[in-house]
């Protein structure tokens, strides 16, 4: 690592951490607060707002690391050109809601500006081979980038959970990567993200002093997924890997979404039936939730994540090994589980 990328660290966990507490003040002053309903899993009124720090710091960072030519400029413009589109939607939202047929269309259009300046969906590995997807892999690419940031928007819902799992991706990310060979330019990417994310998770512990919100929970989701395509253009089965590091989040979306649709509901309503939210109120403790996923993480989705960079071959087979008994675990929590059985 060099110095050059340590100073970028510090400077935007510092950046951050500082916007967090002026957003904060300015929250506090201006009355935004997020105050608590029936479908909150907070019991205090919260200021929100506070994911516009990691919007700027994280990106101010990717400017610079681009400007150091450590970053490919078409990875860049990919994360800012889509990021912000999708920042910009969630400030909005945060203040004044809006259509979710809206949002989605938005994000949309974000994956597609991020797909068409990434080239479209690398190939993937998939056991012993690798397969072309064509215009399949554009396809796939906006979905799945759509997917991940709508998923951090449904796993931000208690003290430190979202920003925490941010840290960890980043920092796992850029660790399996340098293992694996190393990417260029992506993991000094994974870094200066995970440290913006940490200089806010400094605000966000339980108990948390501000939220997110969704203008900083889909840029995160966004960025997390345009990263993993970057990476992936130098490896084709880091897909797989990045799946691997986030599998407590997509796996606990995943179930709850699918039940929830099972059951006759909307996929767009608001709701506190993911697992993560029938533990914060089951152990009445938003700290005890997200310290679990976090050693969840560290004891088990980071290993899985090196055993398939190790043996890429035998990367989906990981994949399944990890996702089944996360699933077993978040359904037992009661991922997807009615309400009204509470």
């Amino acid at each position: 690592m060099s110095f050059h990328l340590v100073l970028l660290m510090l400077a935007a966990f510092g950046a951050s951490a500082f916007l967090t507490g002026w957003m904060r003040r300015v929250a506090l002053s201006r009355g935004l607060l997020d105050v608590p309903n029936a479908r909150s899993s907070h019991g205090v009124a919260t200021p929100r707002g506070g994911g516009v720090a990691i919007v700027v710091s994280a990106s101010v960072g990717f400017c610079l690391l681009a400007a150091d030519q450590s970053l490919d400029v078409d990875v860049l413009i990919a994360l800012l050109g889509g990021g912000l589109t999708v920042a910009v939607v969630g400030f909005i939202d945060d203040h004044r809601s809006l259509p979710a047929s809206l949002r989605l269309g938005m994000h949309a259009l974000a994956a597609v500006w991020a797909i068409a300046w990434m080239g479209g969906l690398p190939p993937l590995q998939i056991g012993g081979h690798t397969v072309q997807l064509g215009l399949g892999g554009y396809v796939l690419g906006v979905l799945g980038i759509v997917w991940t940031l709508n998923l951090f928007n449904f796993m931000d819902g208690i003290d430190g959970i979202a920003a925490s799992e941010a840290v960890f991706v980043g920092i796992g990310a850029a660790l399996v990567s340098l293992v694996g060979g190393g990417t260029p330019g992506i993991p000094g990417a994974d870094l200066v993200f995970a440290a913006a994310c940490g200089g806010f998770l400094l605000y966000n512990w339980p108990p948390a002093r501000i939220f997110m919100g969704d203008v900083g929970s889909g840029f995160v989701g966004f960025v997390i997924a345009v990263l993993a395509l970057g990476t992936l253009r130098h490896n084709s089965s880091a897909v797989w890997v990045w799946m691997l590091l986030g599998g407590v989040f997509f796996v606990d979306a995943t179930v709850t979404l699918v039940r929830r649709v099972a059951r006759g509901e909307r996929a767009q309503e608001a709701h506190r039936s993911h697992a993560y939210q029938w533990l914060a109120r089951r152990w009445k403790s938003h700290r005890r939730v997200t310290v679990t996923t976090i050693w969840v993480n560290l004891l088990w989705c980071l290993p899985c994540a090196f055993m398939a960079t190790l043996f890429p071959e035998y990367a989906l087979f990981i994949l399944a090994v990890e996702f089944l008994p996360l699933a077993i675990a978040v359904s037992l929590a009661g991922a997807g589980r009615s309400e009204r059985l509470s």
